[in-house]
C-alpha cells in the first residue's frame, strides 16, 4: 500500500503566467459577471480570480491511497 499526499498552495495574484481554461457557464451568469466587472472597472478574468481567492482555502490537500 503507497500513500501519496499532493498539496496545492494558493499563489500571489502578482504571479504574471496565466493559464488559459474553458468553461462552460450559465449565459445569465456570464452576463452578471460580465456587468459586475465593468462596474468594477476591472476584466472578467480579474474579477473571477478575485472570487476564487476569496472561495477557496489557503491550502488544499489531497490524499491518495494506492491498494
Amino acid at each position: 500500500m503507497t500513500n501519496t499526499t499532493i498539496s496545492c498552495t494558493m499563489l500571489s495574484m502578482t504571479t504574471t503566467t496565466k493559464q488559459r481554461i474553458t468553461l462552460f457557464m450559465n449565459p445569465s451568469i456570464t452576463k452578471h459577471a460580465r456587468a459586475q466587472a465593468v462596474v468594477e472597472d476591472s476584466t472578467l478574468t480579474e474579477l473571477v480570480e478575485k472570487a476564487l481567492i476569496e472561495y477557496l482555502p489557503q491550502e488544499t490537500i489531497i490524499k491518495k491511497i494506492k491498494l
